[in-house]
């Protein structure tokens, strides 16, 4: 069952490494500030072309308050292997804090029970989600709640 609206943002304790932070400095860069958690791949053609976008929302709303996570998870075997992981972060300039996800703890916590890639969840500034979104029109789906959450978190702060 996938996480219901208005659920606890769950640990980030778990990942078997992590690239650019430690699990403890991204989960204590999220604590009161909107943040988007998205869950790639290293063999997903689609999430290589979404991390795009990604990138401009992390760059370009860090004004705005909004943290983004990056967690890797495999689909495949050949997905464990933590150098082509490496590579990938250099390549797609995923400069947020990336978990690697080798053991699934992540994809579990998040209930991510289909392994769905790509797949973000939107959380506010307390924590709480506010949109989860999956597959090719996920970065579509999710942008409007962004600008949702992000304008609720200028209001807020005010």
């Amino acid at each position: 069952m996938p996480m219901r609206i208005g659920t606890e943002m769950p640990s980030l304790e778990g990942a078997t490494e992590w690239f650019n932070a430690t699990g403890a400095a991204a989960a204590e860069g999220a604590k009161g500030h909107p943040t988007l958690v998205h869950f790639w791949s290293v063999s997903c053609g689609l999430c290589k072309e979404n991390l795009p976008r990604v990138a401009e929302w992390r760059d370009g709303r860090a004004g705005d308050g909004l943290r983004v996570v990056a967690v890797h998870m495999p689909r495949y075997e050949a997905d464990t292997d933590v150098e082509a992981v490496r590579e990938a972060v250099a390549t797609y300039n995923i400069t947020e804090p990336c978990a690697v996800d080798n053991g699934h703890k992540l994809r579990d916590a998040f209930q991510n029970d289909h392994g769905y890639v790509p797949a973000y969840y939107l959380f506010d500034a307390e924590g709480k989600l506010r949109g989860f979104a999956a597959g090719e029109f996920g970065v579509k789906v999710i942008g409007p709640a962004l600008d949702r959450v992000l304008a609720a978190n200028r209001t807020a702060a005010g």
